[in-house]
């Protein structure tokens, strides 16, 4: 009887030590179904105005360019510069043989003179027969001889100096000299070399590589869009920056002067479908040649209240449509599908699905879903561009 007893009890400790520890674990089960919030590293976003610029492909052409022709005809005598040098406007660059032409100026002289001479008898003559015409000493025929040999004279005179003026001309042209200050060619002529008048080969070129051109193209399609844009105030006008240009060079850095944008060609190229965009950059150090690929970044206008996104919290869902996660105002995370117009550096330019003031999760993307409670911490951009990189 006693065991049955002591059996009983330990039964009814057993029973009720597992009963107490369900009930705990009841009591335990509304705590553990709750999830704790997930740390995610945010960035807040904040409007702002950005200056859009555009990269252009383009080539170097030379500010000014003479091919140097002989204007009169003779024997290259001397070559009066040094290959590859610069020379400057109005500088002799060759001598052709100058004795013809020296001989018709002094024939022209002499005609001059042979006239003067001439006119100066004819006028004494035509001035003595029209007082003698008063007192009807001549006869009115010899008078309106003499006026007629006066005034042929006179034209005579004026011919001869227009000859003398020629053959100056002449003379000078055989000194050939530049029209413009620029760098010069190879010569195509060595002395003794007969050269004339009107030929189509050149004696040598002279180019201007300070200020320089560089010649952009752009797709008529954009600049459609960006003329829209303008009109419609979508993007403003900088009048300080519109017309500034910045270079890349082939190798990729960035040249160290700025251009300015001088026109837009108003056709359009069929081949390519592109307008030609021209710019003028100082070229000091000559680090421009004409021929010469270049990138420019074109000012295209200034964006008021511009959401800038950083690239690594926008993700592409399954119709590859941009999205992004971010907090709600109850700390949990909400998905929005963006629209995006272009990147700028670590950033994405947002048209639609983001405003002012959103916190956009940039870190611990992997650990979360639509819904879930979160604890926000906010991470800096820049930190965030470096870990785009």
């Amino acid at each position: 009887m006693q065991r049955s007893r002591i059996a009983f009890f330990v039964f009814s400790a057993l029973v009720g030590s597992v009963a107490l520890s369900g009930c705990d674990q009841v009591a335990e089960q509304p705590k553990a179904s709750a999830p704790a919030a997930t740390p995610v590293g945010v960035v807040t976003l904040t409007s702002q105005a950005i200056t859009l610029k555009k990269e252009l492909p383009g080539r170097v052409s030379a500010f000014q360019i003479a091919e140097i022709r002989p204007q009169v005809s003779g024997i290259v005598q001397s070559r009066l510069f040094e290959e590859g040098t610069q020379v400057e406007q109005g500088q002799a660059l060759y001598q052709i043989n100058p004795d013809i032409y020296e001989a018709e100026l002094a024939a022209s002289k002499a005609a001059v003179a042979r006239a003067e001479a001439s006119i100066a008898s004819s006028k004494s003559k035509a001035s003595r027969y029209k007082e003698l015409l008063e007192i009807k000493a001549v006869s009115q025929q010899d008078f309106d001889e003499a006026d007629a040999a006066y005034k042929q004279a006179s034209a005579e005179l004026l011919t001869a100096k227009a000859q003398l003026q020629s053959a100056q001309i002449n003379l000078d042209y055989s000194h050939v000299s530049s029209p413009i200050s620029g760098q010069i060619s190879k010569s195509s002529v060595t002395v003794g070399a007969l050269v004339s008048a009107g030929q189509t080969s050149a004696l040598a070129t002279v180019t201007q590589l300070d200020p320089i051109y560089v010649d952009l193209t752009q797709s008529s399609n954009e600049l459609t869009k960006l003329k829209r844009a303008l009109a419609s105030g979508a993007l403003g006008v900088d009048s300080t920056t519109q017309t500034d240009v910045e270079l890349i060079m082939e190798d990729g850095s960035v040249y160290p002067h700025k251009g300015t944008l001088q026109f837009s060609e108003v056709t359009v190229d069929p081949s390519t479908g592109s307008v030609t965009l021209r710019a003028k950059f100082p070229n000091p150090e000559k680090l421009l040649l004409p021929g010469m690929y270049v990138r420019a970044e074109v000012v295209e206008g200034v964006k008021s209240n511009a959401i800038l996104a950083p690239q690594r919290g926008v993700s592409r869902n399954t119709k590859g449509e941009p999205t992004a996660m971010v907090v709600s105002k109850n700390n949990t995370v909400e998905s929005r599908v963006l629209k995006v117009e272009r990147t700028l550096g670590a950033n994405w330019l947002v048209t639609d699905g983001l405003a002012d003031g959103d916190q956009l999760i940039v870190e611990g993307l992997q650990k979360i879903r639509p819904g879930a409670p979160v604890s926000p911490s906010e991470v800096s951009p820049s930190a965030t561009a470096d870990k785009a990189q």
